[in-house]
Parts: structure tokens; C-alpha cells; sequence
């Protein structure tokens, strides 16, 4: 991997490279965007090498991968293995890492610059996370994030959701603290599961929604919750929605409830998302349903992939390979047609650009030049054995390869 604190490679033109699985193409690269594709011209090593481009080798070109939901703040990646420890459940788990984190030094851009690492290694180029934001820790986190995301100088698209991980009504403070960065440039405000956590579902969202209505930012909210309890909060979300005009910017993270619902009921509360742009973003878990992914599409629900947090406090699992998380929304879906195994590919490299305020990528002139070379026939292909990366570019910059 490239140290993004190295200085650039910008090579002006990544030759014979297969994007989407066409024919052999030389993409041109101006100013970190991809300025002309044309049709793949033989050119010799020692040609490429003294003139700056790149041999894609014959190798699939699609666009880099968005991680949509992810906790970049809080892993302890580079660090001695830490046992699992303390009790389960979304409490336990989260009075667990209150205990440890100073200890394990986290957050702190060390850490944070361990886990874009990782990412940027399996292809992701652009990022949402979410980052703790609570009385213990104030805004460092978010200071934390900006620091690691400045060394890419660019090359790395991220937004920041300034996430309540212990709650906003229950801990006063919590939601000056919001309100704070919010004035201060985040992007998103965060929830978490406004029932079980605050057990005040209308105080936690008329909160938050009301915040970011005053200063121009998104919401992207955790919602756990399951089946009706779940979709009685949707609703609330909704609602909301259509009173302070949030259209289009409000994120529902996991919504686990939404693959619970008798379908009629789902299809309803479906196309209310989508004519209010509710968008939601999942982490594919096995051992629950997971989001219908027609249903999303035929109301028009943008949804996103994410790697949640990857091995830290709450689990020891997860690599940072957000195409491994494609593969287990596909799998566990039951997914086998081309045209499917291709739309969740779309979605999880480049049209899910939106999640980390970018325009979609798919590899068209004009568009960001974040590109992921893979060794594979096609796109569906790539899903199926998400081999390693060959190489990633981030504006037109090689991170990886």
C-alpha cells in the first residue's frame, strides 16, 4: 500500500484495464476524474514507466468501493489482540468500551489510520462513518477522524455522522454536544434505537431531526429495533421527514424491522421512504432477514453496504473488506441471476457514492476517478470470490498497487 503521506502518484492515463467487464480500455485521467476512455492501445513497459501511466494488465476496472456504514474511531486494528470481554448486548457492550477505551488509547489518528488502511487496501474510496460522541470524550473523536482522513490530502472521499453511541436523552449533555458539531461542519447527526435506548422514541427523534433541520446537515440513525416496534419508529422518522422538509437526507441505519413486516405492510411503509428519499444502509447480517432488495429498488429506497465496526469492543471479527459484505447481503438474499449479483455489485462500488456525498461513479468520463482493479472476468464474477485488489486509485492517486 501507498503511505498516503507519501508523496503522489498521478498517473494521467491507467492503460488496458476492462471496466465493468467490457473491452480493453485506457482510461485518461485529468485533475483526479476521468477525462476520456478510449479503446486499449499496446504500449511497452518501459514506455508506460517513462512516461507516468499505469498497466492495468487486462485486469477489471470497477469504480472504488463505498462504505456506508462504518466506525473508523473505534478498533483497536494494530493492536494486540484483545479478548472479548464483558457482557453482550447492545448495553453491555457499550458500558464494556466505556471501560476500556482510554486504556486501549482509542480514539486517537494512530488507530483511526490503521482502520482506513485496511480499507483503503480492500478498495473502498469513499466512507461514511459514524464517530462516539459523548460526555467522556466530547468532540476528539471527530477531531480524531479528520486528522487520519487529512494525510490522503483528497484522495479518500469521507462524512462524519456525529453518533450518540450511549444514548442523547438519557445522558444530559449529549445533545449540546450534537448541536455543537453540527454548528461545527459534521455532516450527519446521529440516533441510536430512540425506544430501547432513551425509551422516548418521540424526544430522541424530534431532537435530532430538529438539529439538523436548523443547521443544514443529514441524519443517519441506528435503528435495531424489531418488526413493529421498529416500524412504529420509521414512521415517527417519516413524519418528521415531511414536516421540516428533510427530504433526501435522512440515512436509517441496519432497519432490521423493515425485513420483518408482513409484506403489504412493507411495501406501504417501502414507498413512503422512497417518495420522502429515506435511505437505508445495512451490514448484511446473518442471522436476520435481510433488506428485500426489489422492494428497495422498485420504491426507490437507496440502499447501502457498510462494515459497521471492525474488530474492536464490540466483536473481534470483520477484515475492512466491504466487498466481502456485498457478498454476504448476496448470499444470505439468495442472489444467483447475473442481473442481481450485478446490481448489489453497482450498489456497493460507486452507486452508493451518494452515502459520502459524491456524485454516483460508474466508470463514465466526467466521473471521480476512484477506481479498483481486480484480477476477475466480470463484475458478478468479483462478487462471487472477492479476490484480492490490485490496485486502487482515489482521485486519480494510486493508494493501493
Amino acid at each position: 500500500m501507498t503511505d498516503p503521506a507519501t508523496p503522489s502518484i498521478r498517473p494521467s492515463v491507467i492503460r488496458n484495464v476492462r471496466p465493468w467487464g467490457g473491452a480493453a480500455s485506457d482510461l485518461l485521467l485529468h485533475d483526479g476524474r476521468i477525462a476520456d476512455i478510449r479503446p486499449a492501445l499496446p504500449a511497452r513497459p518501459d514506455e508506460i514507466s517513462a512516461s507516468g501511466e499505469f498497466d492495468g494488465r487486462g485486469l477489471l476496472a470497477l469504480p472504488g468501493l463505498v462504505n456506508a456504514h462504518a466506525h473508523v474511531d473505534k478498533s483497536w486494528w494494530g493492536l494486540p489482540w484483545q479478548s472479548y470481554g464483558g457482557e453482550g448486548g447492545t448495553e453491555g457492550r457499550i458500558r464494556h468500551e466505556r471501560a476500556r477505551r482510554d486504556e486501549i488509547g482509542m480514539p486517537s489518528a494512530r488507530i483511526t489510520a490503521n482502520v482506513l488502511d485496511q480499507l483503503v487496501a480492500h478498495g473502498t474510496t469513499a466512507i461514511r462513518t459514524h464517530v462516539d460522541v459523548d460526555l467522556g470524550l466530547g468532540l476528539r473523536g471527530i477531531d480524531v477522524v479528520r486528522e487520519a482522513v487529512a494525510a490522503y490530502d483528497g484522495a479518500l472521499a469521507v462524512q462524519i455522522v456525529a453518533f450518540p453511541q450511549d444514548g442523547v436523552l438519557r445522558r444530559p449533555g449529549v445533545l449540546a454536544l450534537l448541536e455543537r458539531a453540527a454548528r461545527e461542519g459534521v455532516e450527519h447527526i446521529g440516533g441510536l434505537d430512540p425506544a430501547t435506548i432513551d425509551r422516548d422514541p418521540v424526544g430522541q427523534i424530534d431532537a435530532i431531526l430538529a438539529l439538523a433541520a436548523e443547521h443544514g446537515a443529514g441524519v443517519d440513525i441506528h435503528l435495531h429495533d424489531p418488526a413493529e416496534l421498529g416500524a412504529f419508529q420509521v414512521e415517527l422518522i417519516l413524519d418528521r421527514v415531511e414536516r421540516l422538509g428533510l427530504d433526501g437526507r435522512v440515512t436509517i441505519a441496519h432497519g432490521f424491522a423493515v425485513a420483518q413486516l408482513e409484506a403489504s405492510r412493507r411495501r406501504d411503509l417501502l414507498q413512503r421512504m422512497g417518495d420522502l428519499g429515506v435511505a437505508l444502509t445495512t451490514v448484511a447480517p446473518l442471522r436476520l432477514p435481510q433488506l428485500p432488495l426489489h422492494e428497495l429498488d422498485a420504491a426507490g429506497v437507496a440502499l447501502g453496504f457498510g462494515t459497521d465496526g471492525i474488530r474492536d469492543l464490540w466483536s473481534p471479527y470483520g477484515t475492512g473488506d466491504l466487498l466481502g459484505i456485498a457478498w454476504q447481503f448476496a448470499r444470505a438474499s439468495s442472489l444467483v441471476r447475473d442481473e442481481d449479483l450485478r446490481r448489489v455489485i453497482e450498489l456497493a462500488a460507486g452507486g452508493s457514492a451518494g452515502f459520502a456525498g459524491l456524485p454516483a461513479n460508474r466508470l463514465a468520463v466526467g466521473d471521480r476517478a476512484d477506481i479498483v482493479l481486480l484480477e476477475a472476468e466480470n463484475p458478478m464474477d468479483a462478487l462471487v470470490r472477492t479476490p484480492p485488489r490490485q490496485a486502487v486509485f482515489g482521485a486519480g492517486r494510486l493508494l493501493v498497487g
